[in-house]
């Protein structure tokens, strides 16, 4: 089960035989069933995830009492409250598994101890922080520059398996637009 994460830190940095061993025993495998948080708004977040199989995402409640989802985790995608992580203050957002989800695990504690044991392992973090943050970036530009039928194009075109594996309504809160105007846009009567 940890084959996915080395797998995936390998793409980015190369690690000693001891290293791998130091990083296997502090990592904690756990399954979360499909509609279970993992963190909610209020608590505060202390724990980094590595997406191994499943879905999850990030998601906050409006003022209207609507879901509005900001962020999907697939397979070998991390998930975490980046800001109540690091600051050690109270979430605005809710982690909730939208599949049957396997992840790994990393305490904030056991982490921090790590970069500094395997400082290879703090370019790792950096590399896949800073595409999650360009990744963000292209997603707010979407938001501002495209229709809400050129986003759902857009996205369709580019990663055609969320649209299969995410409810409706999460996609269309994720593109920023109702449920009925995404079922519009696929029953191409817009």
């Amino acid at each position: 089960m940890y084959k996915a994460l080395f797998d995936h830190i390998e793409k980015f940095i190369t690690l000693e035989n001891s290293d791998i061993d130091k990083l296997e025993t502090c990592l904690e495998l756990s399954k979360i069933k499909k509609k279970e948080h993992v963190l909610t708004e209020g608590q505060i977040c202390n724990t980094i995830y590595f997406v191994v199989n499943g879905c999850m995402r990030q998601y906050i409640i409006n003022e209207k009492g609507t879901e509005q989802t900001l962020q999907f985790g697939i397979e070998n995608w991390w998930i975490t409250d980046y800001l109540s992580y690091h600051n050690h203050v109270p979430s605005s957002f809710y982690l909730q598994a939208i599949e049957n989800t396997d992840v790994i695990a990393i305490d904030k504690t056991v982490l921090e101890a790590l970069l500094i044991e395997i400082p290879s392992l703090e370019r790792y973090f950096r590399i896949v922080t800073q595409k999650t943050f360009g990744a963000m970036q292209m997603r707010i530009k979407y938001l501002f520059t495209m229709s809400a039928e050129e986003r759902y194009h857009h996205f369709n075109d580019h990663f055609p398996e969320f649209v299969q594996r995410v409810p409706q309504y999460m996609l269309a809160s994720y593109l920023d637009f109702s449920a009925e105007f995404m079922s519009k846009i696929r029953a191409g009567k817009v």
